[in-house]
Order: structure tokens, then sequence, then C-alpha cells
């Protein structure tokens, strides 16, 4: 039979059947965590206070850090609390405002990507025409688009799944407060809720890494016609670093939101959902940091070193 009117509260199951691999995932996730706080953290001041990281680059990659520390900070603590201990509830109005700010700022996080892929293209394609195209106010409205495309996709997305009858038992087979989670714990007919997901994944999901791909096409065919081996080595280099975080971040996304209906698929997606939730907003600064010889720079300025790293 199924519940008709609102919970009081879920039960966030993680892996519960396993006690001894929560306690290493509590570390694990701790870890992560305080990384995340920390370079995000540090790239968001670098780009503020170093005049020298004042291009759109770091003004994407600024944003892209702030939306990673309030995407993760949003389930991250719940997290650690279900598990360290044996309460792994959570209230339905706890669960409502997760879902709302991981689902919102997720879809920001898959439009923001592509605006990086963007602002890279012209970068490597229309060097002289840079300054032109992507001006501050367009980085400005990028970003907004960003933003506010995620706020629409929450409001019209998360009410059909609240208002879903929920089973009685209450029990969310997953880590936090998703979509295709709670979609799983009907115990009505969800078809709507089913094609919902579907055409909002195609495209946000989809249509975005689709417009990466052709982004970073151009830009391949655009540095193998470049003569110089240093030039093509810089080029590559100003790009590697964006294009191995979209990797990380859509390969995980879609491996949530796309995946088939079986048993298998689901205990894989709760891997799959702890990285994209954990792993990812930890990766992006070390991932910008290690391999981004301006950020190390600025990082050595602030600390008021003399030599810098070469």
């Amino acid at each position: 039979m199924a519940n008709q009117s609102s919970p009081v509260g879920f039960l966030l199951l993680g892996f519960s059947e396993h006690p001894r691999l929560e306690k290493i995932l509590f570390v694990v996730v701790l870890f992560s965590y305080l990384l995340t706080l920390t370079g995000n953290t540090l790239i968001i001041l670098l780009s503020s206070l170093d005049p020298r990281l004042r291009s759109p680059m770091y003004f994407f990659l600024s944003n892209l850090s702030f939306l990673d520390l309030c995407f993760t900070t949003s389930c991250v603590p719940q997290m650690l609390v279900n598990l360290w201990g044996p309460q792994k509830t959570i209230s339905f109005l706890g669960c409502s405002v997760q879902l709302f700010i991981f689902l919102s700022l997720g879809t920001s996080e898959c439009i923001l990507l592509a605006v990086m892929a963007f602002d890279r293209y012209v970068a490597v394609c229309q060097p002289l025409h840079y300054a032109t195209i992507v001006h501050p106010r367009l980085c400005r409205q990028l970003a907004a688009v960003a933003w506010v495309i995620g706020l629409v996709e929450s409001i019209v997305q998360i009410p059909p799944t609240l208002r879903l009858p929920f089973c009685p038992h209450h029990e969310v087979d997953d880590f936090v407060c998703e979509v295709p989670a709670l979609i799983r714990l009907s115990c009505g007919d969800t078809t709507y809720n089913e094609i919902q997901m579907a055409v909002a994944s195609v495209l946000l999901l989809v249509v975005p890494l689709s417009l990466i791909l052709v982004s970073y096409g151009a830009i391949v065919w655009a540095v193998l016609r470049i003569n110089s081996a240093e030039g093509r080595r810089k080029a590559f280099g100003t790009c590697s670093s964006h294009l191995l975080v979209v990797t990380l971040f859509y390969s995980s996304a879609i491996a949530v939101y796309l995946q088939p209906k079986n048993p298998y698929a689901q205990e894989r997606g709760k891997f799959f959902g702890l990285f994209y939730a954990v792993g990812t907003p930890c990766l992006n600064p070390l991932i910008y940091t290690l391999r981004n010889k301006e950020v190390k720079r600025a990082f050595w300025r602030l600390l008021g070193k003399e030599m810098e790293p070469r």
C-alpha cells in the first residue's frame, strides 16, 4: 500500500549492509571534503586577489569552485553523520532541501562546463578575437545562465518527485536524496517522472556534453594545424585540465541518471553517485592547480615568495 501523504522522513540506506565499508568510506569522504573546502576556497581567493588571474578562464573557474563548495556541502555533512552512526534518517524537509540544492547545482555544473569549453574554443581557435568575443559582460551573462538553468530544473522536476506516493518503509537506497532513488522508492505509477527525468538528462547532460565534444573536436583540428611543437603543447596544455574534469564529472553523472533498471546497475550507481557528489568536487581544484603554472605561481605570490616554481 502506498503512502499518500508526505512522509515524516526517509532512511538513507547507503551501504548499511556493509558496516566495515561504511567506516572506511567515512574516513575517505571526510578527507575528500576537507580537500574540497581547502582547494576550492584557495582557487576562489587566488582568482579574486591576483590581478594576473582576472581572465575569463579564471572567472569561470572560480564560479566552478564556488559551485562545487555549495554542491558538496549540501550532502556531505549529512552523509558523514549517516556513515558514522546507526542513525541514517533524514527529515522530509531536509531531504527536499538537499534534493533542491543537489539537483540545481549539479545541473548548473553541466552548463558551466559547456561554457568553459566554449571559452577554450575561442581562446585556441580565435585567439586574435578572444578579448572581443569573451568580454566580461558576456562572462557574467553565461555564468548567470548556468545558475538560472539549474534553478529552473529544480523548480520543474522536484515538485512531481516529492508528490510521489512513497512506499511505507521510506528506505532510500542511496547516500543522498536524488531523483532516481526517490522514483525507485515510489509504490505508484512513475511513468511521468521517468519520462521527465529522461528528457532532462538528454537536455542537460547529453546536449551539453555533445557541445563540449564538438568544441574539442574543433580545438584538436586547430591545434594540429599549428606548425610549432611548442605551440601545440601549450595549446593542449590550456585545455587538458578542463577536458579531464569534464570526463570525470559527466561519466559519473551519466552513470547515475542514465543507468538501466536492474539491481547490479543500482548498486554500481551508488558508487558512481558517491564519486559524483564527493570525488569530482575534490579532484577539480587538484587538477587545475597541479596542471596550471599560473595558478601555482599565484599561490607562491600569495605566500610572498620571491622565487616562483618552474
